[in-house]
C-alpha cells in the first residue's frame, strides 16, 4: 500500500481510522505531544493554515484522509490553505470527511462550508472521495439537558443520524482501494430517520431517564443558548442543525455504509445499548 497520510489522528474519527488502517500511513497533528503512539506511523507537526508545514508533512502521499478541521469562522480558509498544500506536495487523492447536504444554501450553516471546501477540493486537480456524514449518532446523549429535555427548532423533521464507528468503516474500506472510488460522493447515514421524539424516546430507553423533546421556536432557540455567551456564528450554526431537520434536509436515508462496508448501519438503540455496556 502507497503513503497514507491521516489528518486528525488525535481526534475521535481520525484516531480510529489511524489504529485499524494497515500499511504506510503518517499521522498529521497539531500536537506532537497529543498523537497516539501506533506502530510503524510516523508523526507530522502542522495545521491546516500554516501551508509550509502541511506541505512537508504530506510529502511522499499518494492518499490522504482529511478530516474537517474545528469549527471556527476561517475554517474554509484553513480547508484552502490545506488543499493548496496538498497540490504541491504532490498528493493524488483526498478523502474528505464533509457534511450530509452540503451546499452552498443549505440551513445549517456549517454545510455551507463544507460545499465552499469540495468545490475548491474539485478545482484543484486532485482526485477525490468525499464522505457526507449525518449528525452523530454518539453526539445525540449530549443533546439532552440536565432536566432531560432536548430543546430545538427541528419541529417534526428526521435525520438519519450514523455511528462514527460506521463512518471509521466507509472511510477505511474507501482509503484500502481509493481508485475505485475516485469521484464518489457517498452520504453516509444510519439505516433509518428518527424524530427527535423518537430519538428521546431511545435515549430514555437506555438510560432509564426519562427524557423528552421540546420542540422550540426559532426565536426560543435563539433565547435558550445566549446564556452559552458564545459567538454569533456559533449560536446560529447550532440553531441551523434542528433548522436542517425540521426542513427535511437530513432525512434522507442511504445505503453507502452496507454497500462499502458489507456489515447493516448501527440503529440507533445498538449504539445505545453499546455505550451502556462499556
Amino acid at each position: 500500500m502507497s503513503l497514507i497520510v491521516i489528518t486528525g489522528a488525535s481526534g475521535r474519527l481520525g484516531g480510529r481510522v489511524a489504529r485499524r488502517l494497515n500499511g504506510a500511513k503518517r499521522l498529521l497533528v497539531r500536537d506532537a505531544g497529543r498523537a497516539p503512539d501506533i506502530e510503524g506511523a510516523d508523526v507530522a507537526v502542522a495545521a491546516y493554515r500554516d501551508g509550509d508545514a502541511v506541505r512537508r508533512g504530506l510529502e511522499g502521499a499518494e492518499t490522504v484522509f482529511m478530516v474537517s478541521a474545528a469549527e471556527t469562522p476561517d475554517r474554509v480558509t484553513e480547508h484552502r490553505s490545506f488543499v493548496d498544500a496538498a497540490v504541491l506536495a504532490g498528493v493524488r487523492h483526498v478523502v474528505y470527511t464533509s457534511f450530509m447536504g452540503a451546499a452552498a444554501d443549505a440551513s445549517f450553516t456549517l454545510a455551507r462550508d463544507h460545499w465552499a471546501t469540495e468545490e475548491h477540493i474539485r478545482d484543484s486537480g486532485l482526485a477525490f472521495t468525499f464522505l457526507r456524514d449525518n449528525l452523530y449518532a454518539d453526539f445525540l446523549p449530549f443533546m439532552v439537558g440536565e432536566d432531560g429535555v432536548i430543546r430545538g427548532p427541528a419541529g417534526d423533521g428526521r435525520a438519519a443520524v450514523v455511528a462514527q464507528d460506521d463512518i471509521v468503516d466507509a472511510a477505511l474500506a474507501v482509503l484500502r482501494d481509493p481508485g475505485a472510488h475516485e469521484g464518489r460522493t457517498y452520504d453516509l447515514t444510519g439505516p433509518a430517520a428518527l424524530s427527535l421524539t423518537e430519538v428521546a424516546a431511545e435515549i430514555g430507553a437506555a438510560t432509564g431517564r426519562e427524557v423528552r423533546y421540546h420542540a422550540e421556536s426559532i426565536p426560543e432557540a435563539y433565547a435558550s443558548r445566549a446564556s452559552y455567551g458564545a459567538p454569533d456564528w456559533q449560536v446560529e450554526a447550532w440553531v441551523s442543525t434542528y433548522t436542517a431537520i425540521a426542513k427535511g434536509e437530513l432525512a434522507a436515508v442511504s445505503t453507502a455504509v452496507p454497500d462499502l462496508t458489507g456489515h447493516p448501519a448501527t440503529t440507533l438503540a445498538e449504539l445505545l445499548s453499546k455505550s451502556s455496556a462499556a
